[in-house]
């Protein structure tokens, strides 16, 4: 991806989202959390101190290769057990129905089609699991959304990939998930722009089910699969 986008912006927001007012949210957004866990954009593991113990395992997901010294210093300090894979969440090697919760802070902003990525959530998904999401998008106030598009071309160039005007709840919704808690609220010392957040859980009311494929990833096909 370059020297760029491979070393200086993760170690730049690495250092960013260290930041105590991060640090708190992740820890009251993820306290719900249980048993067999997915994460989906794992970063350079921030959110594994705040897990509770009530998780017994991790699979995280992420495409970038973070500078290794910044992910292992936070899987080797957890006592989480952490099975990290290299690829996007769009196409998810694994089977129906296998966690109990997925995961996703500060995400669904850069995935290339955050719809796919989230009807994988929802397939994923064991029959009651539930899905929980921290993320900034568009804002409610038209003026601040109107800044939003117009710096949205520049903010994908120089955070590699990240948009700030995307509907979380809106994309949420097209996957097939039914949002049960939301939480809408401007961020405290983060620019208006960047700084709306979406807070809540999701539920999948109708599971998709999928057969694999030669290359171990799945394939919906159950008749209408991935739409609401």
């Amino acid at each position: 991806m370059g020297f760029y986008a491979d070393q200086i912006f993760p170690r730049v927001m690495d250092w960013i989202m260290r930041a105590p007012r991060f640090r708190e949210l992740r820890k009251q957004v993820l306290a719900p959390a249980r048993g067999h866990v997915l994460e989906i954009g794992f970063g350079t593991g921030l959110n594994l101190p705040h897990y509770p113990k009530s998780v017994t395992w991790l699979t995280a997901v992420d495409p970038a290769n973070f500078p290794n010294a910044l992910v292992e210093k936070q899987t080797t300090a957890g006592s989480i057990p952490v099975k990290l894979v290299r690829l996007s969440a769009e196409t998810l090697p694994f089977e129906s129905g296998q966690f109990d919760w997925v995961v996703s802070t500060w995400t669904l902003c850069t995935i290339p089609d955050p719809v796919a990525a989230l009807r994988e959530v929802r397939r994923v998904l064991k029959p009651g699991g539930q899905f929980i999401f921290l993320e900034h998008g568009r804002s409610d106030d038209p003026k601040i959304a109107t800044w939003q598009n117009r710096l949205n071309p520049v903010q994908r160039v120089i955070a590699c990939g990240c948009n700030l005007n995307r509907s979380i709840d809106t994309l949420i919704k097209q996957a097939g998930l039914t949002i049960t808690q939301l939480e809408r609220f401007q961020m405290e010392g983060v620019p208006r722009v960047a700084g709306s957040m979406y807070r809540g859980i999701a539920t999948p009311h109708r599971p998709i089910i999928a057969e694999p494929l030669s290359s171990g990833r799945y394939r919906p096909i159950a008749p209408g699969a991935g739409t609401v």
